[in-house]
């Protein structure tokens, strides 16, 4: 049995974390720490059956876990890591603080120094699907962003391949309001987002390109959007193949995901949406061909940006790291 530890419970991406963990017969939570809403139960904080209690992160005992997740926010993480590595306990970290290699490029997105440079060169990139190996040896895994998720695995087998005649693509993404997080603000209020839709840090400002950049080697111009639902991304991404590369030949690249749990290909002719992907820790992607002659194709990605973009992954990179079946606790 794992035992397993979890900082920032109460935050979106902590009661998804709950939800799932509850369904993973190999693992077990030991604590679970709210900041505001310590000393009350999980029902108190969530309309939920699970009779789970909140502690104080300081109560938080490391040498009853093998591993935590922090799923705190963003600049905040890095002492509970260093504090729980020290501890001898492995990490996943659902913040962006150690999903950047270089400190530079940190403080370029991000805006300030980085807290602990000196583990960012152990961290792992928590992509199984293209780091499982890495994944597995890790003490510290830094679990991707939501956005770059779909993007990166949309991309991956084209750049993999060779098959990428333009290291310029446009991402146009769309999400719903979760991913955001729960505190409240105005920009995500339901007064606010019901019947609109709107754009948000485009071109070249959202934080969330620095991974894409760093996982594909690419020059992304990236344009996200708020959807007036409460869960899921769809990316749709443009992108320019060498002149005359046939579907068939597109569609061979994609097989490096033959044997992956959690990527499925539709076939040709359809595209995904989110009702594919939403519950689920899936990524679903769709290629259509523009122009073959000029080499023009249209990806198409969805997931569920709670689950296989944040805490389905996280779990999902627990099972690997542990040696378990990939898909415990993610498939019924």
């Amino acid at each position: 049995m794992i035992r397993v530890g979890i900082y920032g419970a109460t935050g979106y991406t902590g009661f998804e974390l709950i939800k799932l963990l509850q369904r993973h017969h190999q693992a077990q939570i030991v604590f679970a720490t709210a900041r505001s809403a310590a000393g009350k139960r999980l029902g108190d904080v969530f309309p939920t059956m699970i009779d789970l209690p909140l502690i104080d992160a300081e109560e938080a005992n490391l040498a009853a876990v093998d591993v935590v997740f922090c799923c705190l926010p963003h600049g905040t993480t890095a002492p509970t890591v260093q504090r729980s590595l020290e501890a001898g306990v492995r990490v996943i970290d659902l913040s962006a603080d150690f999903r950047l290699r270089d400190p530079a490029d940190y403080q370029r997105w991000y805006g300030n120094t980085h807290p602990a440079p000196e583990l960012l060169a152990s961290a792992v990139y928590g992509l199984p699907e293209l780091h499982r190996e890495a994944i597995r040896h890790a003490r510290l895994v830094a679990n991707p962003g939501c956005y770059p998720t779909s993007v990166i695995l949309a991309l991956h087998p084209l750049v993999r391949a060779g098959l990428m005649a333009d290291t310029n693509v446009i991402v146009d993404s769309k999400s719903g309001v979760s991913g955001a997080g729960r505190s409240l603000s105005l920009k995500t209020h339901f007064g606010e987002t019901h019947e609109t839709f709107s754009a948000y840090n485009i071109g070249r400002s959202h934080r969330h390109i620095a991974e894409m950049e760093q996982e594909t080697g690419l020059q992304v111009i990236f344009s996200p959007h708020l959807l007036p639902v409460f869960k899921g991304i769809l990316s749709t991404i443009y992108v320019r193949l060498p002149a005359g590369t046939d579907a068939a030949l597109v569609r061979e690249a994609y097989g490096v995901y033959r044997d992956e749990p959690f990527v499925r290909l539709l076939p040709g002719g359809r595209l995904p949406e989110l009702r594919h992907a939403v519950g689920t820790n899936l990524c679903v992607l769709g290629i259509h061909p523009v122009d073959v002659d000029s080499g023009r194709y249209i990806l198409v990605s969805v997931e569920d940006n709670l689950i296989k973009g944040a805490s389905g992954q996280a779990l999902q990179n627990m099972n690997v790291m542990f040696g378990l079946e990939e898909t415990l606790g993610l498939m019924s």
